[in-house]
Parts: structure tokens; sequence; C-alpha cells
């Protein structure tokens, strides 16, 4: 009886990409997590765990409880395979939990790669963003090999990392200290200072930032040009108070009160985060503070939902698609092998008036 040819079974197919994937350089050290290899390679979890349970027989792999899938091959590729064309994202949190302003840049930057035959691939993880991330890191990037990674928020430590290891990569905020890595970012530091000339120029002389306990470089930028702007200011008497909060909404509500039972509370606040000014606004209304007749404030950042608060918040606004533009050339010449022209750039947003500015309530003698 004449045999008939049988086709490959899918868990069979499954194995062959995964050596072939292993073989290539393709993963390094460890496999991508069974979630992220299902959805690479649309197979259900079932198919991938038969494949990996054969290539654990044949020692290629083992799975290491708590860790993931370690590669056991030393064979060397040829050559490493590192996707020219495929660009890294990494967040300390989802992409829904970000900021709308930021997931607006993300998304245009993604449709101008795009555009350009590149792929974006979002990576997020509080472990990759502690003090110590290297551990986390190296697993990371040993799974997912880019030509290019976009670093959102980092601290000091992740980019440390980056350059340490020579990894190209930009980052999409400002960069600590003297480390030489490509950036893009707005101009915290000149918009905190124009926030304390505008609130000076009104003639308030008590003026606080109200800003989270981050270590973030842009943040600490913001601390240092507003109190530049109320230190170089012709006015001997401005006072230039920090407000540090840990970023809920509780804690912001409890900084604030503190705040106003200085003895000379301030009379304009600059908030350094568009979620962090709503809980500032709600705060001052419940402590029967008026805005603006009392209490003048400026939001640093721009976010969508700002618009469609009464009084309209005075803020700084920047187009997303002006900041997705700038990060694409750095990325582009990085992809390409070529030093990156520009490491450095600063965008400066409109200032919008809104209808949270006015001058200090009188003094009651």
């Amino acid at each position: 009886m004449q045999s008939i040819p049988q086709r490959q079974s899918l868990v069979s197919q499954t194995v062959t990409v995964l050596r072939n994937g292993i073989a290539d350089g393709t993963w390094r050290d460890w496999l991508p997590s069974e979630r992220a290899l299902c959805q690479q390679l649309q197979v259900s979890r079932n198919t991938l765990r038969t494949a990996l349970n054969q290539l654990q027989r044949a020692k290629l792999v083992r799975a290491e409880h708590g860790a993931g899938t370690r590669i056991l091959t030393t064979t060397e590729p040829s050559a490493p395979a590192l996707p020219a064309g495929d660009v890294a994202l990494l967040s300390p949190d989802p992409l829904e939990q970000l900021r709308p302003t930021q997931t607006l840049w993300i998304d245009a930057l993604r449709a101008m790669l795009g555009e350009r035959g590149c792929r974006l691939h979002v990576f997020h993880g509080r472990q990759y963003f502690r003090s110590n991330p290297g551990p986390a890191l190296q697993k990371l990037l040993a799974q997912h090999p880019h030509g290019c990674w976009i670093l959102t928020l980092p601290n000091e430590a992740i980019q440390h990392w980056f350059s340490e290891h020579e990894v190209p990569c930009v980052v999409a905020g400002s960069v600590h200290g003297d480390l030489a890595l490509p950036s893009r970012d707005l101009d915290h530091r000149a918009m905190c200072r124009h926030a304390a000339g505008i609130m000076l120029g009104l003639g308030h002389r008590q003026l606080a930032i109200v800003i989270a306990q981050s270590r973030l470089a842009g943040d600490l930028e913001s601390e240092a040009g507003f109190i530049d702007g109320v230190r170089m200011s012709p006015h001997p008497d401005a006072e230039a108070i920090v407000c540090k909060h840990d970023g809920t909404v509780p804690g912001i509500g409890h900084s604030l009160r503190r705040l106003f039972e200085r003895a000379k509370p301030p009379t304009a606040l600059l908030v350094a985060n568009a979620y962090h000014y709503l809980a500032v606004v709600g705060r001052l209304a419940q402590l029967g503070r008026r805005v603006p007749y009392e209490v003048t404030v400026i939001s640093r950042d721009e976010d969508p939902f700002l618009s469609f608060m009464m009084p309209a918040p005075a803020r700084y606004i920047a187009n997303p698609q002006s900041l997705a533009k700038s990060l694409l050339e750095p990325v582009l010449d990085l992809l390409a092998g070529r030093a990156v022209t520009k490491p450095t750039l600063r965008l400066m947003p409109d200032f919008f008036r809104g209808e949270t500015l006015g001058p200090p309530p009188p003094v009651v003698r």
C-alpha cells in the first residue's frame, strides 16, 4: 500500500522555528516568555509547551522555576542576529497606565517608524527601573534583541546600565549627569524658570513648585529651573518653596495642607504633572483657596483632559508629533550604525495663559 505524505505537525514546526532561532542567535541565554513566544509564533500555549519539552529532552534548553527558559546550547552564531529595523521602547508601566500625552507621542512615533519599514515593540516592567536593574535588563535584551532602544521615564540606574553596556538607545527624557546618551525632551529647566517669571510678574513673592519625590532628571531640572527663576529675579523678598509629595492623591493632599500651614503660605503654585494638577486644585477647593483669586496655579505638563477643566489651567503645551519627530532622527541614525548628529535636543513648548493666573490677594493687616 502506497504511503501518504504526512504534513509536519504544528509542534514539529514550532520546534524547528525555536531550534533555528537559537542557532542563528535570535535569542541568547534565555528564550522570551511563554506569552511572548505564543504571540510571536501564533501558537497555543499547549503547543508551545510540548515543543519546549522536546527541546529540553534534546538538552537545548532548561526550564528554571521563576526565571524562564534558559538556552543551554554553546553554539555561537556566525553573526549576531539583531533585527536592524526593530526598535524597542522600554517603560516602567504599560501604555494604558501612562499619561495620555505620552501614549500620543508613542503612537505617532510608531506610525513614523512604520512608514520607514521599522517596527516598534513596547516592553514594560518595574523590575527594569529598580536601583539595580542589571540582571533583569540583561535577560530582557538577551530574549529580545533590537537595533535600538527608547528609554521612557528612565532613572539614573537604567541610564548607567545602557551606557556602560554600550547598547544603542535614545532617552525619551533628560539624561542624568554627564552620561553620553542621546536624548530628546522638553526643556523643563527653561519652562519652570519661565513659570517663576510669570508668577513674579503678577506680583507673587511666595512661590512653590509641587513635585513628586522622583529621581527623574526632568524633575530635577524642573526644580533647579524654578529655584533659579526666583533667585535670579530682582525681588530679594521672593521665596521659592519646594513642596515634595509621594505621587498619591492622599500624599498630595497632605503635602498641600502642610504647605498652607506655613506662616507665609504661597500664593502661586507650579504643579509638575497634569494628573497631580487635578489633585492639587481639588485639595485647594477643600482648603477654601479659590483659583485664581487667592492662588495662582500653573501646570508644567499638558494632557488633553486639562482642556475640559474650569477655570482653564495655565500650562505648557507641546505637540506630541513634534516630540515623536525629534526622536525619530536619532533612532534612525542608530539603526543605520551612524553617530547621532544632535545628541541632545530640548523642545520649548508654548505657554497657554488660561484662566488660573491672577495677582496675589491683598494682605490683611
